[in-house]
């Protein structure tokens, strides 16, 4: 029995919030979502962490064969988000959602692929732990965003998806040091030459543990149900998802997730090219992702509720100009230390401006019944787009050199930034809905005209009854 489980079909969520008290800007659901993932995080950045040393030295492996798992690791995920998204909108006899059903699966493949590990040797099968790996992490990436957006009110989207990425990003800092400290106590890593391999076993053991802790939260804390979750069982098909890009405010969304995802350089390729041309020591190689991390823990939550105040648009934006100015720095003849905490800075703000706050965005754009299908529809289209940009970087980099590429890179960025300002060029309100920034139905024809009200038309509303402005509306600058 789930802990958090309604044992009436007509239960809500959460209790209503008292009179004269607002509700809060950041529920409980998002509290505990953003809990399971830091608990999730802290186990996947305990292997990767560990996995380029484990795989090259430990086994042996080749470089192609690297950049083979590091490609299924990193693109097989955005494969399978749409399914998990059409997956999570599917309605039980009871109306309920599942959101949580998918999210569990998801969760759940990933921590049974922690312990794999200790019995697999072999490239091939190596990959196929990956890959079972990356399908959990695409099945509940849509669902856990959905769930996030379902439990908080509109105007206060950007805050709750920025306390969910500064909590996720918390583990991402802590999983490296866990590792390392794993790695020490037990007596180091194996090296290729046939030594003991039982700091990497201690690694994937706790990793395991950690993972399977994850699990039991979302089990225990997050509820079944969601708001909106009384509509009787449906059965979506998947093309009703695809057939979402017809709304304009999603299609611009994800036109615009496309365009700017083809020119953003991956993490992998930034963090060599700041070791490389700011002259800084290897060993300071793997403190650049604690870095960004930092950065984005940082400013998540400031930045989320930014984007409730000026526009998600406008910040989305914003945040790949930050990036824009982190590759002018590393274009620079500027070097040093302290160019490369401006550079990892300006790495965590954007992600910061752009990672749930396009989730927010989105939230916004699609209904509540479509919304695993139509956040998955934007993720995998950026997913996608990311990974086509590392492979042309790579090709890029081999061809013209590091520093050439990533100048080709800002200046397709510039564009691509200047592109999106015009897609999402809106008259206000164009697609809010009437008082949540949602999507308004259309009005089915069969249905009959509402009577006319006796007592004549209603008053215009105060102040306190206004519906609630949509900031994503406006024109971004």
């Amino acid at each position: 029995m789930y802990v958090a489980e309604s044992r009436s079909s007509k239960a809500p969520v959460a209790p209503a919030p008292r009179p004269g008290r607002r509700a809060a800007a950041v529920p409980g659901t998002v509290l505990a979502l953003g809990t399971v993932s830091l608990v999730t995080d802290i186990s996947s950045e305990m292997v990767s962490a560990v996995l380029p040393l484990y795989l090259l030295t430990g086994l042996g492996l080749s470089p192609l064969g690297f950049g083979l798992l590091d490609g299924i690791q990193n693109g097989f995920s955005a494969l399978v988000r749409l399914a998990g998204g059409h997956l999570a909108d599917r309605r039980g006899a009871d109306g309920a959602s599942r959101h949580k059903a998918v999210a569990v699966v998801g969760y759940g493949l990933s921590a049974l692929c922690k312990p794999l590990l200790l019995l697999v040797h072999t490239v091939p099968l190596i990959g196929a732990v990956l890959a079972v790996d990356r399908t959990g992490k695409g099945l509940r990436t849509a669902p856990r965003d959905a769930m996030i957006s379902l439990a908080t009110e509109p105007e206060h989207r950007g805050r709750a998806f920025g306390v969910h990425r500064a909590m996720d990003t918390a583990g991402a800092l802590i999983g490296p040091l866990a590792a390392f400290l794993v790695l020490r106590l037990a007596g180091g890593p194996l090296l290729a030459d046939g030594g003991e391999r039982h700091g990497y076993d201690a690694v994937f053991t706790v990793s395991a543990c950690v993972a399977v802790l994850g699990v039991l939260v979302l089990l225990l804390f997050v509820p079944n149900r969601q708001p909106g979750d009384a509509e009787p069982a449906t059965a979506p098909r998947l093309r009703d998802g695809l057939a979402l890009l017809r709304l304009p405010g999603l299609r611009r969304l994800a036109l615009c997730a496309v365009l700017l995802g083809l020119t953003t350089v991956s993490d992998s390729f930034l963090y060599l090219l700041v070791q490389r041309r700011l002259g800084l020591s290897t060993d300071l190689f793997p403190l650049l992702p604690l870095g960004t991390a930092a950065a984005f823990l940082l400013l998540a939550v400031p930045l989320g509720a930014l984007a409730d105040r000026i526009g998600r648009r406008r910040l989305f934006l914003a945040g790949h100009g930050a990036l824009l100015l982190a590759y002018g720095l590393l274009l620079s003849p500027l070097g040093g230390l302290p160019t490369a905490v401006c550079v990892l800075a300006l790495h965590g703000a954007f992600y910061a401006s752009t990672d749930g706050v396009l989730a927010a965005a989105a939230a916004d754009a699609v209904p509540a019944e479509q919304r695993g299908a139509g956040l998955a529809l934007v993720g995998t289209g950026q997913a996608l787009a990311r990974f086509g940009c590392s492979l042309a970087f790579g090709a890029l980099w081999s061809a013209v050199g590091g520093t050439t590429a990533l100048g080709w890179s800002a200046a397709a960025l510039a564009g691509g930034v200047l592109a999106a300002a015009f897609v999402l060029r809106e008259a206000p309100g164009a697609d809010a809905g009437p008082a949540t920034g949602e999507s308004a139905p259309a009005p089915d024809p069969r249905s009959p005209a509402p009577a006319p009200d006796p007592r004549g038309p209603a008053p215009a509303a105060g102040r306190d009854s206004a519906p609630v402005r949509d900031s994503d509306s406006e024109v971004p600058s």
